[in-house]
């Protein structure tokens, strides 16, 4: 347990001390999704919510939330990004309307970014639920995921497969 660091010398939590870690590049890349009516996907995509452009305003709450993750995760170190982007996509099938969300972070910098990727496709969920719960509040989001991440010690990571029944492999 010695080489453990994210643990005091009383046991307890604590933010770990990187102060000693080299600067690499660092990207993450995270997945969700968001299953919507009918009805609400034919208002996103005319861009007829009385809310506003619901996709534009949940990107933004994605980046906001990439760039505020510390101040979400108590352990997280506040991270100086260099890029933050939210796509979309929608996955239709036999009347189930999924819109999937994918949020990708770089930085260059002594600690990962899997935690901004996962937070900013998290929110951008959220996002998507509060601006359409008005016409259904049974949306269900769904599995959040890391999909990829590069630099750092541990080495690059890349989930060799989608989504799970359980959500792990």
């Amino acid at each position: 347990m010695s080489d453990f660091t994210h643990f005091n010398e009383q046991g307890r939590a604590r933010m770990v001390d990187i102060s000693e870690k080299s600067e690499t590049e660092r990207t993450a890349s995270a997945v969700t999704s968001i299953h919507v009516t009918e009805e609400i996907y034919d208002n996103i995509s005319a861009n007829t919510m009385k809310k506003g452009d619901v996709l534009a305003v949940a990107q933004v709450a994605g980046i906001m939330a990439a760039k505020n993750t510390s101040q979400w995760i108590p352990m997280c170190h506040p991270l100086q990004l260099k890029g933050t982007d939210i796509s979309f996509e929608w996955n239709i099938d036999d009347n189930h309307y999924e819109l999937q969300i994918e949020a990708s972070v770089k930085t260059k910098g002594s600690t990962g970014v899997e935690m901004e990727a996962l937070t900013a496709a998290s929110a951008t969920a959220l996002t998507v639920y509060d601006m359409c719960k008005a016409l259904d509040k049974g949306m269900v989001i769904g599995e959040t995921y890391l999909v990829s991440k590069t630099g750092g010690k541990s080495g690059n990571y890349k989930r060799e497969s989608g989504r799970t029944d359980s959500g792990t492999e």
